[in-house]
This record gives C-alpha cells, sequence and structure tokens, in this order.
C-alpha cells in the first residue's frame, strides 16, 4: 500500500507541476487578463501548488505513519528541484513547441 501512495504522490506532483502551462486560466478557475497568461502568473500558480502538494504529502506522512518527520533544508531543495524537473514538459511545450504549432497552423491557412 505504502508503494502505491508515493506513486500517486508523484502522479499528482506531475500534474501539478504541469497545470499551470497546460491551461490559459489563472488557478483553473478565474480568466487571465487579456485572454493570455503571462509568465509571472505561471510561475505564482506553479509556486502554489507546490506548496499544496507539500502540504499533501505532509498529511499523507501524519495518515500513514503517525507523525511527521523533522526535515532539514535540504528535504525542501530537493523537493522544489523535483518540482522544477516535473514542471519541464509544460514549460517547454508553452513556451517552445505551442508557438511552433500555432505558426505552422496560420501558415497551413
Amino acid at each position: 500500500m505504502l508503494n502505491a501512495v508515493v506513486i500517486t504522490l508523484f502522479l499528482v506532483a506531475l500534474g501539478l507541476a504541469n497545470l499551470p502551462w497546460l491551461n490559459e486560466r489563472f488557478f483553473v478557475f478565474f480568466t487571465s487578463p487579456g485572454g493570455h497568461k503571462q509568465l509571472w502568473m505561471c510561475l505564482v500558480e506553479w509556486l502554489v501548488y507546490f506548496v499544496l502538494w507539500l502540504i499533501l504529502a505532509f498529511g499523507v506522512e501524519k495518515k500513514l505513519m503517525g507523525e511527521i518527520s523533522r526535515q532539514g533544508w535540504e528535504f525542501y531543495v530537493v523537493t522544489i528541484c523535483l518540482f522544477v524537473v516535473f514542471a519541464l514538459p509544460g514549460f517547454i511545450y508553452r513556451y517552445d513547441l505551442r508557438p511552433h504549432l500555432e505558426k505552422r497552423q496560420r501558415r497551413a491557412k
């Protein structure tokens, strides 16, 4: 059961890390001004999702282990780096691949 929980936490992290880059809505619910989400909005949204995921992970740890282990600064650096790596596919799609696809689509018309 523990392995399934860990895999689920990683999949949730992968989804949350990519969510800001894959849609134009701010926090999924609010329409972005001008219809286009700016980089700073994506970064703020990404950071909030990281904090929410961390709270979820601590909650799961508390539920399964009975207590939350003390963590040093290294733990937080590793988890934020993990979240950065997980966000890479969405970031590349938004700022590298999508402009090329849109340009190709405009040329085809």
